[in-house]
């Protein structure tokens, strides 16, 4: 009975274990996510600021240089 005692807090001791490592290695990996965000945001608000607004019937179209 005393081996089987010790099994089981071993076995808890190591589970545990491997749920906080899980669990930091998910919590270091959102700054990063957050950071990709906020960048993909930034091209987005790029990409569609850098759309031309639509012409009059009587302008000219934009000169290519």
């Amino acid at each position: 009975m005393d081996g089987t005692a010790i099994i089981v807090i071993l076995a808890i001791a190591g589970v545990a274990s491997v749920l906080l490592f899980a669990v930091k290695g998910l919590l270091d990996q959102v700054p990063d996510v957050i950071d990709s965000a906020g960048k993909a945001r930034d091209a987005w608000h790029r990409f569609k600021k850098s759309e031309l607004p639509p012409r009059a019937d009587d302008q000219e179209p934009p000169m290519a240089a």
